[in-house]
């Protein structure tokens, strides 16, 4: 195993302070983790780099949050990120999915004016399954902007239906009617971590990120998978602030993972998959 691989952190957010009054939903994640102490912490740009440099994290994917007729974070706050520290935080851009034609203008101008190196969609924030029609017009621009999209899949720890997170049949959909589209699919799938694994190796361009689990918890047949025939397809996340990023870091050094292995999962994945 190296000694040390600085990681670029595919699914992270602001710690913004407002998550109780904001995403009420995930307060419940926060607590079932052991992290119900950093649901108020407020983070300046500043603080967040340092830990960072704390944890050995070398860039963090920062994204927007949009949820039914609210923004949580909008894109321009994370381009003050990205503007502060361009060479630690990297935009992910959102937009509102109940308004189809501002959303990919939203995105245009979030990519082409802000910076941004992907777009998310959190479904069970909207209750739709990304092979809805509402996603649809977002996938032909990803394409055409050469952006990843992110999303979540597994079970919600949010007190939401889980549904909209079943990789099959929604993401394999997806994944066949736009085989040019870089999918990350955040939280690993669980409980169908399987079926996640199984996209992954069926489509070129489907990929998983490991965030809101720490890694002490990766489920043994994705521990297999990206140490073997799917070292390629795996991204670290933390989904920082729910996990610290000191922490996820310490578990994973204690993986024991190979050297080409560990520097593939912590950061050439990343910066081929978000072309950094």
């Amino acid at each position: 195993m190296s000694t040390f691989i600085a990681a670029i952190d595919a699914w992270a957010q602001p710690a913004g302070g407002r998550t109780r009054e904001l995403l009420p939903e995930v307060v419940r994640l926060f607590e079932k983790s052991g992290s119900a102490h950093l649901l108020d912490q407020r983070l300046t740009p500043e603080q967040t780099v340092a830990e960072m440099d704390k944890a050995g994290v070398e860039k963090l994917m920062l994204a927007a949050w949009c949820r039914p007729e609210r923004w949580v974070f909008s894109n321009d706050e994370i381009a003050a990120y990205t503007r502060a520290f361009p060479e630690r935080f990297v935009g992910v851009a959102t937009v509102d999915l109940s308004k189809p034609l501002a959303a990919v203008r939203e995105l245009e101008r979030a990519v082409l004016e802000l910076g941004c190196k992907a777009l998310r969609i959190v479904p069970w924030l909207w209750k739709l399954p990304p092979n809805h029609r509402l996603y649809y017009p977002l996938y032909v621009k990803c394409i055409e902007l050469d952006i990843p999209f992110c999303t979540q899949v597994g079970h919600t720890g949010p007190l939401m239906p889980s549904e909209t997170g079943r990789p099959v049949p929604y993401l394999d959909e997806v994944a066949l009617d736009f085989p040019e589209l870089r999918i990350v699919a955040g939280h690993i799938g669980h409980p169908w971590t399987d079926e996640m694994i199984g996209l992954a190796w069926k489509h070129d361009n489907v990929y998983i990120d490991t965030s809101a689990y720490l890694p002490r918890y990766y489920p043994a047949q994705l521990l297999q998978f990206l140490q073997s025939y799917g070292q390629d397809k795996v991204l670290f996340g933390s989904n920082f602030p729910q996990l610290s990023l000191s922490r996820c870091m310490s578990q994973v050094r204690e993986l024991g993972l190979a050297a080409e292995i560990e520097a593939k999962f912590l950061q050439q994945n990343a910066r081929r998959v978000f072309t950094l």
